[in-house]
C-alpha cells in the first residue's frame, strides 16, 4: 500500500508478488503504470501473460471491482486511519476471511 500509484511502487509490489507466486495471467486496467514499458517487461520476463481491461469496461473485472467497492464503503470510508500502518492492519483484518469450516 502506498500513498501514490507511481511506477516505482507498482514495480516493487509486482516483484514482491512474483517472488511468492507466478500467475499465468496478470489482469489490470489501462492506467499509465500498467502500460509502462517497465511493467510490461517485468511480466514478460517472468513468463506472465498480460491482460488489460478495455477502456471504460469496469465489468471486465466485476468481481474485483465489487471487492474494492465493498472494502471502501465497509472499511476505508468509515475510519480515519492515524497512519499508513494502521490502514494496512485494518484492511488486512477486513480481507482476512475465515476458511471453510
Amino acid at each position: 500500500m502506498d500513498l501514490s500509484l507511481e511506477i516505482s511502487f507498482v514495480l516493487e509490489a509486482v516483484k514482491l508478488a512474483l517472488a511468492r507466486s507466478r500467475p499465468k495471467i496478470m489482469n489490470s486496467d489501462q492506467g499509465s503504470q500498467f502500460t509502462s514499458p517497465q511493467y510490461i517487461e517485468l511480466l514478460k520476463n517472468a513468463g506472465v501473460q498480460i491482460s488489460m481491461d478495455g477502456k471504460g469496461r469496469a465489468t471486465d473485472n466485476i468481481f474485483v471491482e465489487r471487492l474494492w467497492r465493498s472494502l471502501k464503503y465497509e472499511e476505508v470510508y468509515l475510519h480515519d486511519y492515524a497512519s499508513p500502518r494502521e490502514a494496512r492492519q485494518r484492511i488486512a483484518h477486513y480481507l482476512d476471511f475465515p476458511g471453510p469450516g
